[in-house]
């Protein structure tokens, strides 16, 4: 429910325009699934070896000392996690102003308001109890099912109708722009940006039932059928626009319904607007609980790390994280964002990937319920005594 949030509504447009051609902008998005799952199961096998919340915050702090762990937790603070939300609440106010303003761009004021509104509201939702941020949770993510089904569909039926000229070979690999490797790096940031949220479970490793099963089992499951998902709507977009279509467009969820849905084409803009407004609010919930596993370690002040006594949610993190976001929203320029914070987000994904092979070197005896290993090795290895990364007797 984390991953597909506003990336795939969004990042198809800044994909393409640095891809330079569809063919490639497809390949980015498999590859950077192929990326992705791998460092899914890399934070698997961390996750069970260090079960703590937390994430790679209590990853790299176990691993490279308290520093690391301190400079990778304030960097999320005041960067990574303030401008994730800042993107999907940008998201969330285009696709609801865009039909007020067909034939325009929405006024940058209305739409910082309304990010700002929709953080608000979300974060009281968080503060006032945990059932209600989960249950929102699971209403919302009806409606980014119902996106992307009625997206991946519709492509199919265009393509059943012979509508596929830019997914043949001899079109699918024209230039749209001259190729240059500086700006497919930037399609592989700006694809990576849909699939954030893979290591979201890491930041509530403690709460999970069973980590040591659920854990490998929801990247198993989840990873392949979001990489398929995000393909097939990335190829159902080029069936009923050109690359000059969906390139001007700034919301290109909203321009496909136009074309193929007719007088059903409001029910596109709701749907990516109740997908958009369940993204921050999952955001919001596992950025807290970073912000509260930091105070716990005496890396952040000690209020964040207070937790409201009949409640049981942690107020003060949840202020924190909106008011950071909240001074995010300076800029509306949604893509500048994505590279700004996906950049800064592969730099510690390879940092933390990084303390998985120093902690082998370090403890090869160590028994892992999890154990990341090529071929014809299992994955996961069966359970034994040490769930909690004791080395083996």
């Amino acid at each position: 429910g984390n991953i597909i949030g506003s990336g795939i509504f969004v990042s198809p447009k800044g994909v393409l325009e640095n891809a330079g051609s569809v063919g490639l902008a497809l390949l980015v998005w498999v590859i950077t699934g192929l990326i992705t799952a791998v460092g899914a199961l890399c934070y698997a096998e961390l996750g069970v070896t260090i079960p703590k919340s937390g994430g790679d915050y209590c990853y790299v702090k176990d691993i490279f000392g308290g520093l690391a762990g301190f400079l990778r937790l304030w960097i999320a603070v005041l960067v990574i996690y303030p401008t994730n939300q800042a993107v999907i609440a940008l998201t969330f106010a285009n696709y609801v102003l865009h039909p007020l303003f067909p034939t325009c761009l929405a006024p940058e004021g209305g739409l910082r308001l309304l990010a700002g509104v929709c953080l608000l509201l979300l974060t009281w939702v968080n503060c006032a109890s945990v059932r209600w941020a989960t249950r929102v949770q699971d209403v919302f993510t009806a409606g980014k099912l119902l996106a992307l089904a009625l997206i991946i569909v519709m492509g199919i039926v265009q393509i059943c109708k012979g509508h596929y000229y830019w997914l043949e070979p001899r079109h699918a690999f024209e230039a749209l722009a001259p190729l240059d490797v500086g700006t497919v790096a930037l399609a592989f940031l700006q694809g990576s940006f849909a699939y954030g949220g893979w290591n979201f479970l890491n930041y509530v490793t403690e709460e999970l039932v069973d980590p040591y099963r659920n854990l490998p089992r929801a990247i198993f499951i989840s990873i392949p059928l979001v990489t398929f998902v995000y393909v097939f709507a990335n190829v159902a977009y080029v069936t009923a626009m050109s690359p000059q279509e969906l390139l001007a467009s700034n919301a290109v969820a909203v321009t496909f319904g136009e074309k193929l849905l007719g007088v059903m084409a409001w029910v596109m803009p709701i749907s990516v607007a109740l997908s958009t407004f369940g993204g921050v609010n999952g955001s919001l919930f596992t950025s807290s609980r970073l912000f509260f596993a930091g105070a716990r370690e005496g890396h952040l002040p000690s209020l964040l790390a207070m937790i409201h006594v009949r409640r049981c949610t942690p107020i003060p993190a949840l202020l924190f994280t909106c008011l950071s976001t909240l001074l995010m929203l300076v800029t509306s320029d949604i893509y500048t964002l994505i590279n700004y914070v996906g950049f800064i987000n592969y730099l510690f994904y390879g940092v933390t990937v990084a303390g998985q092979i120093v902690l082998r070197w370090r403890q090869p005896h160590m028994v892992r319920p999890i154990k990341v290993s090529p071929p014809p090795n299992p994955l996961p290895a069966p359970h034994g005594p040490a769930h909690r990364g004791e080395p083996a007797p």
